[in-house]
C-alpha cells in the first residue's frame, strides 16, 4: 500500500510514516537544492527500490506537465531539460 500510515514512536505516540511520494519530492528536492543532510534523510525514510519508483514517476509526471504548457512533445521536454539535441 503506498498510503501513510501511523507507527508508534516513543512513548506510545504516534509518529508519522513517509509515503514513497512524499520520499520522492524530498529526496528529489534536496537535491536540487544541494543539501546532503535532506538528501540522506529522505533515502532513508523507505526502501532504495521504493524511492527509485517514486523518482521515477515525479519524473514522469514533471515532464506531461511541462510538455502540455509548452505545447511540445514529452520526449522533446525531456530531452530539453537533459540538454540534449532534439530527436531527429
Amino acid at each position: 500500500m503506498v498510503g501513510t500510515v501511523g507507527v508508534p514512536g516513543s512513548g506510545g505516540q504516534v509518529s508519522h510514516a513517509h509515503n514513497l511520494f512524499e520520499a520522492a519530492a524530498a529526496y528529489v528536492s534536496a537535491y536540487a537544492e544541494d543539501d546532503q543532510e535532506r538528501l540522506d534523510e529522505a533515502a532513508g525514510w523507505v526502501s532504495p527500490e521504493a524511492l527509485s519508483f517514486g523518482v521515477n514517476e515525479l519524473a514522469s509526471r514533471a515532464v506531461v506537465v511541462l510538455a502540455r504548457e509548452r505545447h511540445k512533445p514529452p520526449q522533446d521536454v525531456a530531452r530539453a531539460l537533459l540538454g540534449l539535441p532534439a530527436a531527429s
